[in-house]
């Protein structure tokens, strides 16, 4: 590049205020500054001579430079942010409701929630500031620290519950869902990558859902398995590939559900059942569905007026069935609406963005936002089996929340650099 160039660029980028829009505009401008020198050279001037129409083509650089810096500035999403605040805010209202029905002392509670959701903006916040682009060549690490939290709570738990280990230092809990988003990462990275084979991502896949299963977790199981199912068909293999893996994971499911009906104990195969037909057992296995119906049909689209009925993890799991029981049918459809308008939004800006990379990450993260969502709301009304699956934002605790605000950081950091993907790159 020559002085005249070196100047054109260097008054061009000035007028850019973005520290981000100026590299890229730089590197954008150099890359179309040599396509129109070669032009020009084809058509048989001097080097010089083509150096100079090349830069007269571009016009005035002050004009330019300002044309630029107003197309390039960085975005935010205020639409995300001002969703993600209402939800935020939205996930104290079970724990108020507890506390107005006289279940349990509110104050240390509400406390926490506090926390989580100042943790949860900060999260959110930080993502969109990062640039994700650059988290693209991290996906083997992002992998292998997936790999190291599952390992970790496998061979290393100091805390069990209902069969499920943990491990806990101090007032941190480590948990496999850590590791979703770690892997969610190294998956956008590996569909992108288009040197890699279907069967280096075969052993990929199963080898971490190996370690899934030998916590295990069978809900976080489930969604990251999806994760993978819905980014595959959105990633460079190809629709023929990702239909042939896809069948693979089916099938194998189909035989173990056999192998596993086969084999199951007494207890277990009475949960399956107790699903499948409440009624009949609703002294046992069944009781949970049968409860939430009734609490359900008893709600009112206003909500239950007089003495509330106790119910159990009404702040946690079965959280949209408390809600539904205090508030009614209205503030439930309302809830819905809430929720379903991230997962509309994150379809426009997927459908915005021409990088393959940020497409996989706005897929990957919708769908994991998607599944926990119909998955609480489905188990609720019955249509699914009752398991541990937060309905984010909503839900209380720690992990739940910071992983649905990291999701959306991302979303935040993709749309915020939606218009600095190079037409070179392309």
């Amino acid at each position: 590049m020559n002085k005249k160039e070196e100047h054109f660029l260097k008054e061009v980028t000035n007028h850019i205020k973005s520290k981000e829009a100026k590299k890229f505009v730089g590197t954008e401008l150099e890359f179309h500054l040599r396509q129109a020198k070669k032009t020009w050279l084809e058509k048989g001037l001097s080097e010089v001579d083509a150096e100079k129409k090349a830069v007269q083509e571009m016009g005035s650089p002050t004009k330019l430079g300002l044309e630029l810096n107003k197309l390039h500035r960085p975005r935010i999403d205020w639409l995300i942010i001002i969703l993600l605040l209402t939800a935020m805010g939205l996930g104290f209202l079970p724990i108020i409701s507890l506390g107005d029905a006289d279940l349990m002392d509110v104050n240390h509670f509400l406390k926490n929630k506090v926390i989580f959701v100042i943790l949860g903006v900060a999260i959110a916040l930080g993502m969109m500031m990062i640039d994700y682009r650059k988290l693209e060549k991290l996906g083997w690490l992002f992998y292998i620290v997936g790999v190291f939290i599952l390992l970790s709570i496998h061979l290393f738990p100091n805390v069990t519950v209902n069969g499920e280990p943990f491990i806990k230092i101090g007032p941190i809990v480590i948990e496999c869902l850590m590791a979703v988003p770690f892997f969610f990462l190294a998956w956008a990275s590996l569909f992108n990558n288009s040197k890699l084979k279907v069967w280096h991502l075969g052993i990929l896949f199963l080898f971490s859902l190996y370690l899934f299963l030998m916590i295990p977790n069978l809900s976080t199981t489930f969604i990251y398995t999806m994760m993978v199912l819905v980014m595959l068909w959105w990633s460079k293999l190809g629709k023929k590939k990702a239909l042939i893996i896809t069948v693979v994971p089916i099938c194998l499911s189909i035989i173990g559900g056999f192998y596993f009906w086969s084999s199951a104990e007494k207890y277990q195969l009475q949960r399956i059942l107790g699903y499948l037909n409440p009624k009949n057992y609703a002294d046992g296995a069944g009781y949970m569905y049968v409860r939430l119906t009734e609490l359900m049909s008893s709600a009112g689209w206003f909500g239950t007026s007089g003495m509330k009925e106790f119910i159990p993890a009404a702040h946690t799991d079965l959280v949209f069935a408390s809600l539904t029981y205090y508030y009614g049918y209205l503030f439930a459809l309302f809830l819905v609406l809430i929720l379903s308008l991230f997962v509309a939004r994150i379809m426009v800006i997927a459908y915005k963005i021409n990088g393959h990379y940020g497409k996989l990450l706005l897929v990957g993260g919708m769908t994991l936002f998607v599944v926990q969502f119909i998955y609480n709301v489905g188990m609720i009304l019955g249509l699914l089996p009752i398991t541990s699956v937060s309905l984010p934002f909503i839900s209380y605790g720690l992990m739940p929340t910071l992983f649905n605000a990291f999701l959306m950081g991302v979303v935040l950091s993709v749309y915020r650099r939606k218009n600095l993907i190079s037409s070179s790159s392309i």
